[in-house]
């Protein structure tokens, strides 16, 4: 009661603060409470199994769980449930103070993980949770998805609206030109480090356009803006004359770490997802337009769920603490056996992969996600965790499966022996997608890359890919060998192709690595220059 009483009390003087003072408060409100929930997690009686048996009980909609316990959970859903890629984008309520107290948020992942989130954000940069003092970079067209820190909205300066325009091009150079706004900026915060990469290129290929519309404090019209959305946000922008200045010379000097020279109080870059194909774009910006700046990704989710909270923000590999509150997680161990047999998150062992299965939604039981997963070690209890591959882009034509991560090596180990060229990004078609137009010969790959530094390459250079795949995987130089697969075909695309691409995917997952679909390939061949 007396808790009631004082969250009753806080809300009333919140309600009555002026804004700056509105935002220190609840921001105060919030830490304590994610601080309350962390040490919660690392207590020393913290039971993993019996946490997971009741989120596993709440999933079930059960109030005490099945008689059998998991193992009739078990016997009555068996393995291999089709697991969604990315939930549909769930708009979040506001965030009222007595949500924060305890049996509010216990059962809530989408609050725990952010508050978390916002307490371990706050520790590692005490400037971060400024008000006003993070903008977004991230397209969810339909329908808004909530920023990392979305308890505390008053974090952001970008306008939520301008996240959900059908284009992807029109609302990332939007919400660029909000961040550009406000050189006091502490957070660059993006969904997908694709996202920020390609909100770079804007910048790179507009600056002149978007420091004229700084100046005069007007939108442009623009493809994929529509017209009463542009007089909505048009009411929130005014001259920001000495801006556009401050943007034509830094631009005028090139963008080797144009970032930190836009935003020189900028102290961290938020990625959401920055794992598995997404480190390409993460490696290319902390070299160039970020460099000097840390990268953190504060969860990990899978099958739109979310899973895990990175506790270690100033950590440069990101790793992730499984939660036993927000989903019951199943581990099959890699390799696969031929009857496989899930453990339980209090049985995994360090150093050890595993195929991660997933019960996160009444209904939806026992997915499997195509994620594979590395424990790196224990926080207290909880297994951390780093992701290692999507089982769904391993390339295969005859059975000889190389996993992603593994021909992103070679390939990078190729572009070595091709001086002056610098990959800007790649997928990977198995020749069966290609039907008649993959010609007579053997099932083989067709990847298709876009480079700096090259406007084309001899047939010698274009081998050199398939032998470095051939030193790399005995398997794959068998087959070559006996000639059951043919040599890889190589094409280059012309610059831009793959923010295209991106837009054509037509929602913010992360880059696939091998196409599936037709649609996506034509667009691709369409890029070809070489």
């Amino acid at each position: 009661m007396l808790v009631a009483l004082v969250a009753v009390a806080v809300a009333v003087a919140v309600a009555m603060a002026v804004p700056p003072l509105r935002h220190r408060l609840i921001r105060s409100a919030v830490r304590r409470v994610g601080a309350r929930y962390r040490r919660r997690l690392e207590a020393p009686d913290s039971d993993v199994r019996l946490r997971q048996e009741r989120r596993l009980r709440r999933l079930l909609r059960t109030g005490t769980g099945t008689a059998g316990g998991w193992e009739e959970f078990q016997e009555q859903h068996p393995l291999g449930q089709p697991c969604k890629d990315e939930a549909p984008g769930v708009p979040l309520p506001p965030l009222y103070l007595w949500a924060l107290l305890p049996g509010c948020w216990d059962t809530d992942p989408r609050l725990q993980g952010s508050l978390l989130y916002l307490d371990a954000l706050g520790a590692a940069f005490p400037r971060a949770l400024t008000r006003r003092g993070t903008a977004v970079l991230h397209w969810s067209p339909g329908c808004p998805r909530a920023p990392a820190g979305w308890p505390l909205p008053t974090l952001y300066c970008t306008p939520p609206a301008a996240a959900v325009l059908p284009s992807r091009a029109a609302a990332l150079r939007l919400q660029l030109l909000f961040a550009l706004r406000k050189r006091a900026l502490h957070v660059l915060e993006a969904g997908l480090a694709a996202e920020l990469h390609d909100a770079l290129l804007t910048l790179r290929s507009e600056w002149p356009r978007l420091a004229r519309e700084l100046e005069l404090g007007r939108l442009s019209p623009q493809p994929g803006l529509p017209e009463e959305l542009r007089e909505e946000l048009q009411a929130l922008l005014s001259p920001a004359v000495a801006r556009a200045a401050e943007l034509r010379d830094q631009c005028a000097h090139g963008f080797e770490g144009i970032v930190l020279r836009l935003w020189p109080r900028l102290e961290v870059v938020v990625v959401r997802t920055m794992c598995g194909t997404e480190r390409l774009y993460c490696d290319s910006l902390r070299q160039a337009a970020c460099r000097g700046l840390p990268f953190y990704c504060p969860f990990y989710q899978a099958a739109g769920a979310l899973l895990g909270v990175n506790l270690w923000p100033a950590e440069p590999v990101p790793r992730f603490m499984l939660c036993p509150d927000w989903a019951f997680c199943e581990f099959l161990p890699c390799p696969a056996s031929e009857e496989p047999r899930t453990v339980l998150l209090d049985e995994l062992w360090e150093g050890r992969e595993y195929g991660l299965v997933v019960t996160a939604q009444p209904g939806e039981y026992r997915c499997r996600t195509g994620e594979v997963l590395k424990v790196t070690g224990f926080h207290k209890q909880c297994p951390v965790v780093e992701p290692v591959r999507r089982e769904s882009q391993t390339l295969s034509v005859r059975g000889e499966s190389i996993p992603e991560e593994q021909f992103c090596q070679s390939l990078c180990r190729t572009l070595s022996l091709w001086p002056g060229a610098r990959l800007v990004d790649y997928v990977c078609v198995e020749s069966s997608l290609l039907g008649d137009s993959s010609g007579p010969g053997a099932p083989h790959y067709e990847v298709f890359l876009e480079l700096q530094g090259l406007r084309d390459l001899s047939e010698v250079q274009r081998y050199k890919l398939d032998q470095c795949l051939q030193e790399d995987f005995p398997i794959y130089k068998s087959f070559r060998f006996k000639g059951s697969i043919g040599p890889l075909r190589l094409h280059l695309v012309r610059p831009r192709s793959f923010t295209r691409l991106r837009e054509a995917l037509g929602s913010p997952v992360p880059m696939p690595r091998v196409l599936r679909e037709e649609q996506l390939l034509q667009l691709i061949q369409g890029a070809v220059i070489s």
